[in-house]
């Protein structure tokens, strides 16, 4: 058995997988996040630690012979997080998370004193990436930035309660800005440029090697068997990628979380960092991949959901797809919604500016804002695919993963919307602890299910018949930007 474990924003998702690729068992564990002054967003490092430990507890309860069997561990989570250190490895404060706006300057002073690293390290410097927290960090706080002694990504945390190892994979610091891209290896320039010394980052190692066993305290403490291995793993996204399949050239999919991505697999990196693309490593050697991201995804429907008084996300798409069946065409002067509710990354790079509905009236109904956050994110990700094949990335259709990938409403929006066939998968809400599975798999030798996809469980063609209309409200949608951020500008003056 293999445990693939993935620490994402709003949960740790846990799977027991079989030498076959089956999942034989799974646990969840919702995590909390603190957001202490307005765009900031923070985690507890030792509330993930005991995420995992409740979340194996299930696993060990549930399917106690499966358990007693694993053999390896593979890790995923969310990226760009900076969880800071001190000499004795205990955390100096809680983490500052990829969706935190803290550092927009810091990043913007980056992007224009070392406009030519982008290059290398295949992204524009934004607030979300880890490089510029750290900037923050050294002017904001500065006896916590003087005790740092390491820095990590969130799942790297993980790994050093399962082994006392410090390390981090290729993807997961490819995220952090200062990884030369082209050469996997970290870019001392740019660890100079944020105050930083080579010897306060992880050790570095591919997404598929063995990192370590898991320490026999540790094991007896989990119920694990001895010297149980744990492969480096990776960020979210990559390690998402590897879940449904997505490992050659041209293999594209959208993740539509808590935020949402555009990922197209590339062999040689492809970036246009000035149109808001990322161009990093996969969680495996010699692989790629193109991203555009927007910072609020499946959380818009969630936000929505609580405004417009409903029981949960299933009621409101009921309610939406009841009154605006997908074969009613949407009128250019229904509600529009702009989803910038954390900011905005691909293509913007703006994350003070803030989402709005427009177009309202005396005659708009719920079911038309719940249409509108619907269309306002498939709009949004029309914005990133652009900026993604504008780098030469393929994307010849899309597989869809994550949990707005349970709405098939959604899913035929979004094919109309972006003009490619999406397909929905089984299992694809547990994509990344799939990934995490196969990479701890790999780690012990076994890489036989690194290729192996996931069923489909259904296509959906985009329709012709919709695309003049959605594209008059994507062109007024495009028009609005420059409104909202202006008066975000405006807003700041005062």
């Amino acid at each position: 058995m293999s445990l693939g474990i993935d620490l994402g924003t709003s949960e740790l998702k846990t799977v027991l997988m079989d030498g076959s690729g089956a999942v034989r068992g799974q646990a969840s564990v919702r995590i909390d996040t603190s957001r202490p002054r307005p765009g900031w967003s923070e985690q507890s490092p030792q509330d993930w630690w005991a995420a995992c430990v409740q979340a194996l507890g299930q696993l060990r309860a549930a399917w106690p012979q499966d358990y007693a069997h694993v053999a390896c561990i593979g890790l995923s989570g969310q990226m760009h997080g900076a969880v800071l250190l001190d000499s004795n490895d205990k955390v100096i404060r809680p983490a500052i998370l990829w969706n935190d706006a803290r550092a927009d300057a810091e990043a913007a002073a980056l992007a224009r004193d070392y406009r030519a690293y982008a290059d290398v390290t295949g992204s524009l410097p934004m607030a979300g990436l880890t490089a510029p927290k750290l900037l923050w960090l050294q002017k904001h706080e500065p006896a916590a930035f003087a005790a740092i002694a390491c820095l990590l990504s969130p799942k790297d945390y993980l790994r050093l309660q399962l082994t006392g190892i410090k390390l981090t994979d290729m993807s997961d610091a490819a995220g952090t800005l200062w990884l030369d891209e082209a050469a996997r290896a970290w870019f001392p320039p740019m660890v100079a440029a944020c105050g930083l010394r080579l010897d306060q980052l992880p050790a570095l190692a591919e997404g598929d090697a063995a990192t370590g066993t898991v320490r026999a305290a540790v094991a007896d403490q989990l119920g694990l068997p001895m010297d149980v291995v744990v492969a480096a793993g990776g960020g979210d996204n990559p390690v998402s990628a590897v879940g449904i399949g997505a490992v050659n050239g041209g293999d594209s999919f959208i993740s539509l979380g808590t935020s949402a991505a555009i990922v197209s697999v590339t062999e040689t990196p492809l970036g246009n960092p000035a149109g808001g693309v990322h161009s990093f490593c996969h969680a495996l050697p010699g692989r790629w991949y193109a991203m555009g991201a927007i910072l609020s995804g499946a959380s818009c429907l969630r936000w929505a959901t609580g405004v417009l008084g409903q029981p949960d996300e299933a009621a409101l798409l009921a309610l939406v797809e009841n009154a605006l069946p997908l074969d009613t065409v949407i009128a250019p002067s229904a509600p529009l919604f702009l989803p910038y509710l954390s900011g905005e990354r691909t293509p913007h790079n703006d994350p003070q500016v803030r989402g709005a509905f427009l177009q309202l009236g005396h005659d708009s109904t719920p079911a038309q804002l719940g249409y509108a956050v619907l269309e306002g994110v498939a709009f949004a990700l029309r914005d990133a695919m652009a900026a993604v094949t504008s780098t030469g990335a393929l994307i010849p259709h899309c597989m869809l993963v994550g949990g707005g990938a349970r709405s098939q409403y959604w899913a035929q929006l979004l094919a109309n919307v972006l003009g490619r066939e999406m397909r929905t998968l089984h299992n694809s809400e547990l994509s990344a602890s799939l990934g995490a599975a196969k990479l701890g798999f790999a780690a012990i030798g076994d890489a036989s299910l690194l290729t192996q996809g996931l069923p489909i469980n259904n296509v959906f063609q985009p329709d012709a018949a919709h695309g003049a209309a959605l594209g008059i409200r994507y062109g007024r949608y495009r028009s609005l930007f420059p409104a909202v951020q202006a008066l975000h500008q405006l807003s700041e003056k005062e």
